[in-house]
């Protein structure tokens, strides 16, 4: 076993998501022949990166890895965990990006594991600029957790939770987050649109503003977004008029916190 990666690691699932670690992974410094990934429907991408790469994809008997990494659709838990329980011995560590399947859930499917770390990606991993945060339970070793770190760190930020708790709000948050995102880019060329500019220049702006101020906010990390914010508004101008909108009562601030607590509800009914 090496100190930044480990030296078997077995990926359940490889679609955008698990693919987008697969190929940060290895972009990252993990050997080829270190990883497997088992998906019975790989992709085009997904079989050319294990072609390109030399990874091994669907092998018929795996050995049992140091990391078993689980990337399936939530819902897919109990119909995988069968063929995989075996995969998950008492030195292997659970990793699992499953929103809403809590490590009891992961610990009563794979009951020989003894190690679990439950995190939170988001798409942007995709080209490594995701946001992950994680809890590790108490069973993780301390090279376990660097593991963890390193893997998860490969795709984007990646940050330590103190309470499994909290990664429901982090899904609320960062899971689902660029949906929210997307959303505010379409809402603002609708209303483009509905000033009368034509529907092509209208997303163009709305995405080149969105893409814009992302990047402002990414090389500004150190200036809160409070600030930025002002920055752009002149006291009684067309910005402020907007923001009196935007953050009057019912406004924005409201709408995003019913809506994170909307998410972080249903992470918590998939648990069952």
């Amino acid at each position: 076993m090496t100190e930044e990666w480990p030296d078997r690691l077995v990926l359940v699932g490889a679609g955008k998501m698990g693919g987008a670690m697969a190929a940060g992974w290895l972009d990252g410094g993990l050997s080829p022949s270190s990883l497997t990934i088992l998906e019975p429907n790989p992709s085009e991408d997904i079989a050319r990166l294990a072609a390109s790469r030399g990874v091994a994809l669907n092998p018929a008997d795996p050995a049992p890895p140091d990391v078993l990494a689980l990337a399936i659709k939530p819902q897919a838990l109990d119909a995988v965990a069968p063929g995989i329980a075996a995969l998950a011995g008492a030195r292997t560590l659970v990793l699992s990006i499953l929103a809403g399947k809590t490590i009891a859930n992961l610990e009563a499917r794979l009951p020989h594991a003894r190690a679990f770390v439950r995190a939170m990606p988001n798409t942007p991993a995709a080209i490594g600029r995701g946001v992950t945060a994680a809890w590790a339970s108490p069973e993780a070793t301390a090279g376990q957790k660097r593991w963890t770190a390193r893997l998860l760190g490969a795709v984007g930020a990646f940050h330590w939770l103190d309470d499994e708790a909290a990664i429901d709000a982090v899904t609320a948050i960062s899971g689902s987050g660029p949906a929210y995102v997307f959303a505010l880019t379409e809402a603002l060329a609708a209303a483009a649109e509905s000033l009368g500019l034509p529907a092509e220049l209208a997303m163009s702006l709305a995405r080149g503003t969105v893409e814009g101020a992302g990047e402002l906010m990414r090389r500004e990390a150190e200036t809160p977004p409070s600030i930025l914010r002002r920055n752009v508004t002149s006291p009684g101008g067309t910005t402020a008029a907007a923001l009196a909108v935007l953050q009057g009562e019912g406004g924005l601030d409201a709408l995003m916190a019913r809506a994170a607590a909307a998410a972080r509800a249903r992470a918590a009914e998939m648990a069952g």
